[in-house]
């Protein structure tokens, strides 16, 4: 009868470890390159950077730590669980990136060079030609329209909004005591993104308008 602790199949040696480490370097060291160029916020952090490439290494050291070892997996499991990472990430794409390294460093630990290498350089270009083509098919764009109104009738910005907006969905309005102008606050949806400045300049134009913001993606345009 055998047991968990007897079981290990892949024990690699010491220049088999340092070739898949010397690819698994080269692979995510790629992989930042890529996420510099395609980055599109207003600054990179070089922690993160770093941070890819040494995941990338400690992934593919894990790796072959355990190997086919079932004692060392269920072992693992058990000391990463006491790990918390508390660093909030600041865009869904860096959650790709982490991926993105995590399992080329698996395959590179594994000795599937071969697969990291073509991994690496399929997925880079698919990254890079979204980021060049800005590809957004499945994002909306959806901006919040919060405008100061001093009549009751509302008619004249509708049929604005109608012109410019594919939807549109009234979500609150503030009221104030006495006179004072009512606040009004919309989701929309533009037609076209690059008429908002148009469509700002058309609402300010009716008489009732006394103030307007509109944001997007929690920017004041």
């Amino acid at each position: 009868m055998y047991s968990l602790e007897g079981i290990d199949l892949f024990s690699p040696t010491l220049m088999q470890t340092f070739i898949s480490l010397m690819v698994c370097l080269g692979c995510s060291v790629s992989i930042s390159i890529v996420y510099r160029v395609t980055y599109r916020g207003p600054g990179y952090s070089n922690g993160y950077l770093t941070s890819l490439i040494v995941l990338a290494l400690i992934t593919s050291l894990v790796i072959m730590v355990i190997g086919n070892n079932l004692a060392r997996a269920f072992g693992l499991v058990g000391a990463l669980s006491i790990i918390r990472f508390r660093t909030a990430v600041k865009d869904t794409i860096d959650i790709v990136y982490i991926f993105f390294v995590l399992a080329i460093g698996m395959a590179a630990g594994v000795g599937y060079f071969k697969l990291a290498i073509a991994g690496t350089l399929f997925i880079s270009a698919v990254l890079v030609v979204i980021a060049k083509a800005n590809i957004n098919m499945f994002r909306r764009e959806d901006f919040l329209l919060q405008l100061q109104y001093a009549d009751d009738d509302i008619t004249a910005v509708k049929d604005i909004m109608n012109e410019y907006c594919a939807s549109f969905e009234l979500i609150n309005i503030k009221s104030s005591s006495g006179n004072a102008p009512k606040e009004f606050s919309y989701y929309i949806n533009l037609k076209r993104q690059k008429d908002y400045l148009q469509f700002v300049k058309d609402i300010k134009g009716v008489t009732a308008v006394q103030h307007i913001n509109l944001f997007r993606d929690e920017e004041h345009v």
